[in-house]
């Protein structure tokens, strides 16, 4: 049997009000008296009365409703900027929805646009953490609704929120120079994510400054298995290295899976780093020196950000930057002098 819907009018004949007061009571307006208030919400609550919020966005030339699209939402980094973007905008008393591309391509992300669009959002977050098409490009398909890019490239003058990916990939590299360690290897993430680039040419940069000379760097794909195969590569091509900084916390259990394999410890014979302290990090073993990224921070300045330009399109452009935080765990120390010389390869 299908259920009754209630509309307005019958909430205010079972609360013995007028349709004006129910309607303040919906919209939180102030001019209601606690007694009315609480008796109106008990009807609503009884009948399983929902506000039409079509018909209220009619009224408002608003939907309370914002939209996120994103790409690699099978990575941990993007998966966790949907996840807190969704409950910064909840928390703001906002709906949030979302569309997740296969491919970064123009015509992929016109289709999505097009899509929310259609949807009647008042504003967009767009996850832009690879190289793609241009905030420019995303402004002319999204007409006149405000859109702010998460996670894009660092320094652009465009309304966006990011994570220094550079400052973490700095102070993590610093980490290990300051421990002694002078052979260090890196396996990076795929050359075609910001975040990636940002991190590589950092750890050279850093490299360099220390007046170090950088050793081999392999590209993985943010996998375990990739972490793996660019450790057994850099073991088998360029084993001397006491130290290994890894693109993230994912590719970071391949690489110490393989290190094992070659009969090496960590951090007895190799230190090893991650980056983005996912939950999993503090029981590696051994527990993880990584950096960690505050996505909910970066949820939050998002949607706030967002808002402000939604209420007042005169809102300064500006990129909104997140510093990360190093945290020390015990698969990084000091290298032993019979570590200032080159791992050997194992036998195979």
């Amino acid at each position: 049997m299908k259920r009754q819907r209630y509309t307005l009018n019958d909430v205010a004949e079972y609360a013995g009000v007028s349709y004006q007061t129910v309607s303040r009571v919906v919209n939180n307006h102030p001019s209601v008296s606690p007694k009315t208030r609480a008796r109106v919400q008990k009807v609503i609550r009884e009948l399983g009365y929902h506000p039409n919020k079509v018909a209220k966005s009619l009224v408002a030339n608003q939907s309370n409703t914002l939209a996120i699209m994103t790409f690699g939402m099978n990575h941990y980094g993007p998966t966790q900027m949907v996840l807190n973007t969704e409950r910064a905008a909840k928390n703001l008393g906002y709906d949030l929805i979302f569309s997740n591309i296969n491919e970064p391509t123009y015509d992929q992300i016109r289709k999505a646009l097009s899509s929310l669009i259609g949807r009647q959002v008042d504003g967009i977050l767009a996850i832009s953490p690879v190289v793609g098409i241009t905030y420019e490009e995303m402004l002319e398909l999204c007409w006149d609704i405000p859109i702010v890019q998460i996670d894009p490239q660092l320094g652009l003058e465009v309304p966006s929120v990011i994570v220094d990916q550079k400052y973490g990939s700095r102070i993590i590299t610093e980490h290990l120079i300051n421990l002694g360690h002078q052979k260090i290897a890196e396996i990076s993430g795929p050359l075609n994510w910001f975040g990636a680039i940002a991190r590589h040419e950092q750890w050279l940069e850093t490299m360099h400054e220390a007046g170090l000379t950088p050793m081999m760097s392999v590209e993985g794909d943010w996998s375990a298995n990739s972490g793996y195969e660019a450790a057994r590569k850099l073991l088998m091509e360029d084993p001397g290295f006491t130290a290994l900084v890894v693109g993230n916390d994912q590719m970071t259990l391949g690489a110490i899976y393989a290190l094992y394999q070659h009969n090496l410890s960590v951090p007895g014979d190799v230190s090893v780093v991650g980056f983005d302290d996912i939950p999993e990090s503090a029981f590696f073993s051994p527990p993880l020196t990584t950096v960690k990224q505050d996505f909910n921070q970066l949820g939050e300045i998002g949607v706030k950000y967002l808002l402000e330009r939604i209420h007042n399109p005169d809102t300064p452009i500006e990129q909104h930057v997140i510093l990360p935080k190093l945290i020390v765990r015990q698969s990084t120390k000091t290298p032993s002098l019979h570590e200032q010389y080159p791992v050997q390869k194992a036998n195979s």
